[in-house]
């Protein structure tokens, strides 16, 4: 009787510790999301790579082909990019209803973000965290009715202008998908 109240245990201990261990695995996993970035004659220039963390989401950002210099990075609330004004993904994504630019008192949007810096090349590689905005559902999720785009701008963003912080012509766009 002893014997089988060992057995039992023995198994009862080792589903506990495989949950768990399934549990921890699921924690760690990150849910990720691309957006193929085109240029407004629809050239393909690079790609995002949108990674839910524990504290945010990581945005990656690979491009060539762009003009040296400070270009505004924003999640715009619509995902389509119609070019070649990619005013199809309408304005920043903002479900919080802030106002535009981290200097800004009353901001920033959820789709505000850093500039990124293009090299004389041309090219570009970008990394943030943000942590407004979230691939899981709720009311923060890129992944809403409409879904979201990254768009870069022409120009740098002067963190403070609403609605757009000043950042000039949407010169690259590529929609969000899981």
């Amino acid at each position: 009787m002893n014997m089988r109240l060992d057995v039992i245990a023995l198994v009862a201990t080792l589903l506990i510790v495989l949950f768990l261990w399934i549990r921890m695995a699921d924690a760690g996993a990150q849910f990720q999301a691309h957006a193929d970035l085109k240029d407004s004659a629809g050239k393909s220039v690079g790609r995002a790579v949108v990674s839910e963390r524990g504290n945010g989401v990581l945005i990656s950002i690979d491009v060539q082909g762009l003009p040296q210099g400070l270009h505004a990075v924003h999640v715009h609330a619509v995902g389509k990019c119609k070019g070649p004004a990619f005013t199809s993904a309408e304005g920043h994504f903002n479900p919080l209803n802030k106002k535009h630019g981290f200097k800004n008192p009353d901001g920033p949007h959820a789709g505000d973000l850093a500039d990124m810096v293009v090299n004389k090349d041309g090219a570009g590689r970008y990394e943030v965290l943000v942590e407004n905005i979230t691939l899981d559902p709720g009311k923060t999720s890129v992944f809403d009715a409409d879904g979201s785009a990254i768009i870069i701008h022409a120009t740098a963003d002067d963190n403070m202008t609403d609605p757009a912080g000043n950042s000039g012509d949407r010169i690259v766009c590529g929609v969000i998908v899981r």
